[in-house]
């Protein structure tokens, strides 16, 4: 499988590859087409659904990556943690869950196989009294099929996230937070450079309010393309987020702007990493979208398409809270006329930075949305810091 993407009516050994992971995932009834057709595009598009992906029906190198790692059930491979290329499947996600539902700290459950997970298996290995070498293989699977979970689902892990949110206390003084100008790969060439543009002025427009409340902001890109930080490639989801990672963020926040065929389709919609297949989500990356989501609404005229899921690489791969931004439809002849306007822009860019803020309040302290100002922030923050 090359980069080249494969859509409706494409053949080849490649098609082939991909029509035998639908029908290993029970996508694809009946004899097996020899091309991408209908059933293909059909089967394609529910995966992307399943899988909290960009439902387009194109096989692209995201969607292939994940139909590879969707055929792996746990107990299929020995899963090791190896650096610079982790480990990811659906037996990578199987595994955390287990040790989370066991009481063991295995990170964020993100179907990789990194030094959280590793560091959480040998916990495990080392309570049960077999060689803690991090590495699940046979005698590993038959003592978690043994023991029985203390609890049920993502508890554990929302309450340690909880729990590290308080302790940062509510100045935003001192934290860092990357902001993302998304390089918009799913928007059609019409709408790319105006995006650009956009996405890149709320970016530094966000940068400069936070840096006035104390944060320490960095931007994955500039307007011009060179990336800061040394950042090789910023196009690629997956570099954006190891920015971020390596950034230590606490909290990151990629802005985008969305373009569909049809014209009616408008509105503000905010995500976070999530998946419904896996019954995995990030608590405070859903707060966090939430509270961004509610002030853009509160503040602006854009019709609320609400905070959703997602799974897509910067969501997933990020360690802290992440959202992105759909800050509405190029393609609407509404929503491109706000988001052209400067002042128009200015309010986007306080409405992020209030929910910064708002997601490190107590809720005793917290104000109504769509009410808290950038300039009453300090009172806030000195009441809040007195109890804290």
């Amino acid at each position: 499988m090359t980069t080249t993407t494969f859509r409706n009516g494409d053949a080849g050994p490649a098609v082939t590859q991909i029509v035998g992971l639908l029908d290993q995932l029970g996508l694809i009834e009946g004899d097996l087409p020899g091309s991408f057709d209908d059933r293909v595009e059909l089967a394609v598009r529910t995966f992307q659904q399943q899988r909290g992906l960009h439902v387009d029906g194109v096989v692209g190198v995201a969607t292939f990556r994940r139909m590879d790692e969707a055929r792996w059930t746990l107990g299929d491979r020995i899963l090791t943690h190896l650096p610079g290329s982790l480990m990811a499947g659906d037996d990578v996600f199987a595994l955390q869950r287990r040790l989370l539902e066991l009481g063991f700290k295995v990170g964020r459950v993100d179907g990789y196989f990194g030094p959280e997970t590793e560091a959480g298996l040998r916990d495990f290995q080392r309570n049960v009294g077999i060689p803690a070498d991090g590495t699940c293989g046979p005698l590993t699977l038959k003592m978690l099929a043994q023991l029985a979970p203390m609890v049920s689902g993502g508890a554990p892990n929302a309450m340690r996230a909880q729990e590290r949110i308080r302790d940062a206390g509510p100045q935003l003084g001192g934290k860092i937070v990357v902001i993302d100008p998304s390089p918009g790969q799913h928007l059609p060439d019409e709408y790319a450079e105006t995006a650009a543009e956009i996405v890149h002025d709320l970016a530094a427009r966000i940068e400069g309010r936070l840096v006035a409340t104390g944060v320490q902001a960095f931007l994955t890109a500039s307007r011009s393309g060179r990336h800061r930080a040394e950042v090789e490639d910023a196009t690629q989801e997956t570099e954006r987020a190891q920015f971020a990672n390596r950034a230590n963020a606490h909290l990151s926040i990629s802005l985008a702007v969305d373009a569909s065929a049809n014209t009616d389709a408008c509105g503000v919609a905010t995500y976070f990493f999530g998946s419904e297949k896996h019954n995995t989500r990030s608590s405070t990356g859903e707060r966090f979208a939430s509270l961004v989501q509610r002030e853009i609404v509160a503040r602006t005229d854009l019709v609320d398409l609400r905070t959703h899921a997602k799974a897509w690489e910067f969501l997933r791969r990020t360690r802290m809270p992440a959202v992105q931004v759909d800050a509405g439809y190029l393609s609407n002849p509404g929503d491109a006329q706000r988001l052209a306007d400067p002042g128009f822009r200015d309010v986007l860019a306080e409405a992020v930075v209030v929910a910064v803020q708002r997601f490190y309040l107590s809720p005793e302290a917290d104000a109504h949305t769509g009410v808290l100002r950038l300039s009453e922030l300090r009172s806030v923050l000195a009441a809040e810091s007195d109890d804290h």
